[in-house]
This record gives structure tokens, C-alpha cells and sequence, in this order.
């Protein structure tokens, strides 16, 4: 069985529902994986409703290609450039957003991709495999401070300096290429762990993020995906770690709290920048019934904000001169 074949998608009735598809809506699912959350958003869609569907994962590309409707488009693109390829297709505003944020299954269980230590493989971690720097070749060149950096900031791990002391001293002798030879030098270093987790949980997560840009993706997506929006257009975004729903929760709290007069200066609450969102209920976690079935959805959380008629920052700056 193939690894595609057992990929389940997180919240996906939750998710879809978020959106409050209308039949003739425009809708992104910018993060395509293996199509759970696309098929159900056509099943909501009417003939002149239309899908755009985004991943970076040439394999994810090759499956979405099994889904022929007149209505879907299926693009090879990181989310970060979501308003470039919204233009490219002549589409100014959608009715919704759609993020699943983090590592697929297929991903995890393809064991050439090197995302994972239960399988001795090529270290690769790259989600788009046609480009970027490859772990192998990052930890190559990166200097002990930057390797100590990325893990501790990216994996939160409080073992980060011995870590990278390690790697350095493991690649003089020779290139550290698998998975199986990194995830063995960090568990020599991590000498206590939570229970059940392998001591390099944290040192793999780091570096998939680290190549892959992850957060920095997310960071430059989430302003598109708001400017794009029409007024009552609706964004769902699933988080998988705390540092991406950090970043989701923030921006959408940001754009959900009403600006506050500049001290000692006399201006009107009702001449302020109202909200440009409003957030949608409280976070929403998988069912017992659900983790049960999938084990990784535990960690998920699935956050909703819908877009106010209310202009932008620099929109009403604009119209205030």
C-alpha cells in the first residue's frame, strides 16, 4: 500500500465547513497535499463555482492531476507567492482561504524524502523537491552558532548546543548524508527525552522547517490571503506545532482588535481604523474519535477569521488624505 493511499486529512469536515462554501464562490486550497479538503469543497460547489489549489510537493501535483473537474485549477507553488499566482490566473478576490500547515503523511512515509527517522534514507527534507538546499547539504555548510540557532529556535530544543558542537565534530571526519546517521548522533547527545518521543523529534522538526522556509512562508502568505478575501470571505488555517499557530493566532488577533488613539492626542474611537477581521468561534480541536482513528491529527488546531468591510491600514490612510 502506497504511502498516498494512507494519507487521512486533519478536521476535514471541521475545516470545509469553516469556509461557509457559496455554490458560485471562489476558493483556495493552498496547500493541495493529497486533495481530502479540495474533493469536499467541489462537493459543495455549483457549475460556475471555482476552485485554485496551490502546493509546492511535485508529488502532490502528480496525484492532484487525478482530479479532473472544469472547475479546479491545480498550480506547483508555495502559498507564500498565493497573490502572484492569483494574478496569473486573473483572479483579484475569493470568497475563501484554506491553510493545512506542516508535513503531509506522504511526506512522512516516503522514506527517500528524509523527513523522518524511522526510516534510513537520504537526509533531503525538502518539500519541493526541484529546488532549495537539501538538510544534507545545509548541515554541510552551517556554522555551529547557525546549526544551534535553528534547532533551538525552530525545534525548541534545549540540547541545541550540544547538538550542533556534535555535528560539527561528526562532519570533519565525514559528510552526515542519512537520516539514520543523524538521527543516531543526536540520540548520543540527548540523553533524556518526554516519553515516547525519539530524541530527535525536535532536531528533525527544526531542520524540515528551517529548509523548507516554513514559517517564513506562513508569515508571508497570511497578508495575501486577507487582501484577497473579499468582505465576509472567510480564512481557516490548521496548525500543527505552537511556533505556526503562534504566528496564525497573532495575525488574526491583530486584525481582529480595534486600534487605539495615539496618547494625548484628541481623535474620536469612531474616526479609528475599525478591524479589518472578525474572528470566527474559538480554536477547534480533533474529536477523540478522530485522533483514535489518526494519531497525528492530536496536535492539530484549526483557527477561523472572516474578512470585515473595513479598508486596510493603508487604504484608509489613503482615503483619509
Amino acid at each position: 500500500m502506497s504511502a498516498d493511499s494512507l494519507h487521512i486529512t486533519v478536521l476535514l469536515a471541521e475545516a470545509v465547513a469553516a469556509l461557509a462554501v457559496k455554490p458560485n464562490g471562489i476558493y483556495v486550497d493552498a496547500t493541495f497535499g493529497r486533495g481530502g479538503h479540495s474533493r469536499k469543497i467541489l462537493e459543495l460547489l455549483g457549475p460556475q463555482g471555482r476552485l485554485i489549489a496551490l502546493d509546492r510537493d511535485p508529488a502532490a501535483i502528480s496525484a492532484g492531476r487525478a482530479l479532473a473537474d472544469p472547475r479546479f485549477t491545480l498550480v506547483h507553488a508555495h502559498f507564500g507567492r498565493l497573490a502572484e499566482v492569483l494574478d496569473a490566473l486573473a483572479v483579484h478576490r475569493v470568497d475563501g482561504v484554506l491553510l493545512d500547515l506542516g508535513v503531509s503523511s506522504p511526506q512522512l512515509d516516503t522514506p527517500e524524502r528524509g523527513m523522518s527517522f524511522r526510516f534510513d534514507a537520504p537526509l533531503d527534507m525538502r518539500m519541493d523537491t526541484t529546488q532549495g538546499e537539501t538538510a544534507a547539504e545545509f548541515l554541510a555548510r552551517a556554522a555551529q552558532s547557525e546549526l544551534a540557532g535553528v534547532i533551538k529556535d525552530y525545534g525548541e530544543e534545549r540540547f541545541a548546543h550540544a547538538i550542533a558542537k556534535a555535528l560539527v565534530a561528526a562532519r570533519s571526519e565525514h559528510r552526515i548524508e542519512r537520516t539514520g546517521e543523524l538521527a543516531a548522533l543526536v540520540a548520543s547527545v540527548v540523553r533524556t527525552r518526554e516519553p515516547g518521543q525519539h530524541p530527535a523529534t525536535r532536531t528533525f522538526q527544526a531542520l524540515r522547517i528551517h529548509v523548507n522556509r516554513e514559517l517564513e512562508e506562513l508569515s508571508l502568505a497570511l497578508p495575501q490571503c486577507l487582501e484577497r478575501l473579499v468582505p465576509g470571505g472567510r480564512l481557516a488555517v490548521i496548525s500543527f506545532h505552537s511556533l505556526e499557530d503562534r504566528i496564525v493566532k497573532r495575525f488574526m488577533r491583530a486584525g481582529a482588535t480595534p486600534a487605539e488613539p495615539p496618547k494625548a492626542v484628541p481623535i474620536r474611537a469612531a474616526d479609528l481604523p475599525a478591524p479589518t477581521l472578525r474572528l470566527i468561534g474559538k480554536p477547534v480541536y480533533p474529536s477523540a474519535v478522530e485522533i483514535k482513528r489518526n494519531p497525528r491529527a492530536r496536535s492539530a488546531v484549526l483557527r477561523v477569521a472572516e474578512k470585515t468591510d473595513a479598508p486596510a491600514a493603508g487604504q484608509a490612510a489613503r482615503g483619509a488624505g
